[in-house]
């Protein structure tokens, strides 16, 4: 073992990730707070501080670190910029303090302290000059009580001072400092924390039924979309689409004459990733609507579907890049029992792997060029995580404000490691929690765990891929309840727009996909439509955009209510300058009704006084004076969302 003269061990320092192996995630504005175990031998006063920088600084900044008990130390640091910010722990004997405190110990005991007061010099000297020339003064007159004997009573009076204790704590000596190992902390832009997501196909936005929509045509439905509250308007794949093996409708492998194929089957004749499928219109039609986008508050995202159809023009010009069978030929896309006939994977075993990446980073940065700066990454968990890492990295050197989700519904550690390779969202488990139970532990694992450091979680009600059973002919009070919960209990969330806001739920028999699936074929909306669902997804929009308390994830608590159909949660922003109380009935059919307990060692609010609490979808106000309380929820409206005020 290296000979080491420290005499103080730091250990446990959280948050990190794996021995620092992947750095954890904020948003501009949060903070960190940093823990950890730091003792030394003996008695001795320790004192440790936590220093950070970001990657553009050159020198440390540095705060003391509070003694908490049993040896942990806690302090905190916010984060003012984007990119990366490297944090430590330093920590040493603080010979000073322990001198002084020696000193009040002795005196107390009605010792004489002559020769102490002498051995205190030293550290005078070392604090002289560190002090201005006020403060400076003051300690050579210190010096000089100490070594005149006259002095005495004087002396230990300064010895003991509130003065003199305060000068050793803002200048430690650090002798002999032990310094752990550098941590770091990646921080993004707001959105990655809170974003409001509306997925359509752009090739079903035409005005006319039977007709293939344009980007142009989007362009009419942007205000729609901005006035419901959305902020992130995401698009399926926009490329040619491959005509070998092209899928019919409802996923018939035999397609008819003029049917469309699948988004997701990239490449023909017409070009590749880099191009934009010809019905849609041009780059400069993209760039105009991401433009128009732009000036209601919305932002496009694209996804990045690395894939292939068997038509590519990457099979013809580096067939290297793909896998063949023993006879020959191709291997299309399985998920058994999935087949995805007309789609082929990249082989990312290939010896001509470094090409292949290579290319794959000029795809997304060719729309980053263009103006997109949110992609969606279709199954991201079936290629290599180091390969994520890499482009994710490469892209954010000079493009940080660019953010990827990540639609991997897989095995939790899957989920996890992309997140963890650099993923500034993912895709959850929500789909599926319906019950009160499951969704209680699924957010206290997603907020009380290792993964609040890391895993940004994104709810999403439904998708094209998925059409959960509880939404299968559902009513209109279950998609409330399923849009009530996404909103107010994570930061990010979207929605399959037209088919959820439409409550379009007919499933393939004895599966969670849709029939006659927008996957497979064009389709014709009335994008004039309202409806009671769009009005409350309009307000639940509003109520997010207008509460901070909304715009994050991992500061929640669940409120005991005694009833198994109700579920309720109370959600702050970290100076709790905004609080909201979130009761939802789970029950799409029947009234549920029960007492409420209010978490009152968490209210910023004395209840003594009375709690107004306004509900923001209604605009109606309740003044509560009790911990418990009763609440009633019909299907017809069922939940409040509360804002407490004083």
């Amino acid at each position: 073992m290296k000979l080491r003269q420290q005499r103080v061990v730091i250990e446990n320092i959280t948050p990190q990730l794996h021995c620092g192996a992947f750095f954890v995630k904020r948003v501009v504005g949060e903070s960190v707070m940093v823990y950890a175990d730091v003792l030394g031998d003996g008695h001795d006063i320790i004192q440790a501080e936590l220093q950070y920088k970001h990657e553009n600084e050159r020198n440390y900044s540095s705060i003391r670190m509070e003694d908490l008990v049993n040896d942990v130390y806690r302090a905190s640091f916010k984060v003012l910029k984007q990119g990366f910010y490297t944090y430590r722990v330093s920590a040493w004997v603080d010979h000073a303090q322990n001198w002084q405190h020696g000193i009040e110990a002795k005196l107390k005991d009605n010792q004489r302290v002559n020769s102490e007061l002498l051995d205190g010099v030293r550290h005078l000297e070392y604090l002289s000059k560190k002090v201005g020339a006020s403060d400076k003064k003051y300690i050579q007159d210190v010096i000089e009580s100490f070594k005149n004997k006259d002095l005495y009573a004087k002396a230990v009076k300064e010895a003991v001072s509130e003065k003199l204790h305060e000068l050793f704590v803002e200048n430690p000596n650090r002798v002999l400092a032990n310094t752990s190992a550098e941590l770091q902390v990646y921080v993004d832009r707001l959105k990655a924390n809170f974003s409001t997501w509306y997925e359509f196909f752009p090739r079903s936005s035409s005005p006319v039924e039977g007709k293939h929509g344009t980007f142009k045509d989007c362009e009419h439905i942007l205000p729609k979309i901005a006035e419901m509250g959305f902020d992130v308007l995401y698009f399926p794949p926009i490329h040619p689409i491959g005509e070998v093996n092209r899928k019919g409708k409802n996923n018939v492998t035999n397609a008819a004459e003029g049917d469309s194929g699948v988004p997701w089957a990239i490449g023909s004749k017409l070009g590749g990733h880099k191009e934009i499928h010809p019905e849609l219109g041009t780059e400069k039609d993209l760039q105009s609507l991401i433009k128009k986008a732009k000036e209601l508050n919305l932002e496009v995202a694209l996804d990045l579907a690395f894939q292939a159809a068997p038509d590519h023009p990457y099979i013809t010009s580096n067939p290297e890049w793909f896998r063949k069978r023993p006879d020959g030929t191709m291997q299309y896309a399985e998920n058994p029992p999935k087949k995805y006939q007309d789609i082929v994977n990249f082989y990312f075993e290939s010896k001509a792997y470094k090409e292949l990446w290579s290319e794959l980073l000029d795809v997304t940065l060719k729309w980053v060029k263009l103006g997109v700066q949110i992609f969606r990454v279709d199954n991201p968990h079936t290629k290599p995580y180091y390969f994520w890492n890499w482009l994710i990295s490469e892209v954010k050197k000079k493009h940080p404000d660019v953010l990827f989700l990540a639609e991997a519904f897989s095995r939790p550690k899957v989920m996890q490691q992309l997140a963890k390779q650099g993923f500034s969202q993912s895709y959850t488990y929500f789909t599926w929690r319906v019950h009160k139970h499951e969704l209680m532990e699924y957010m206290t694992e997603l907020t009380q765990t290792e993964m609040k450091e890391y895993y940004r979680p994104n709810f999403w009600p439904n998708t094209p891929d998925i059409n959960p059973y509880h939404l299968q002919g559902a009513n209109e009070a279950m998609h409330i309840t399923r849009y009530a919960l996404a909103a107010t209990l994570c930061g990010n969330i979207g929605i399959y727009g037209p088919v959820f806001e439409y409550m379009l739920s007919d499933a393939l028999p004895g599966k969670e996909e849709y029939l006659n699936s927008e996957k497979y074929e064009v389709r014709f909306w009335d994008w004039s439509i309202k409806n009671k669902l769009t009005l409350i997804i309009t307000r639940l929009n509003q109520a997010r955009k207008h509460h901070k308390a909304l715009q994050q994830t991992n500061n929640i608590r669940f409120c005991r209510i005694d009833n198994e159909q109700l579920i309720a949660f109370y959600k702050w922003n970290d100076d709790k300058t905004d609080e909201v109380l979130v009761i939802i009935n789970l029950d799409s059919h029947y009234s549920q009704r029960g007492m409420l307990q209010l978490p009152l060692d968490e209210l910023s609010h004395d209840i003594s006084h009375g709690i107004t609490m306004h509900d923001v979808v209604t605009d109606n106000s309740y003044l509560w004076y009790d911990e418990w309380n009763f609440v009633e929820l019909h299907p017809a409206l069922p939940f409040h969302l509360f804002h407490l005020k004083k």
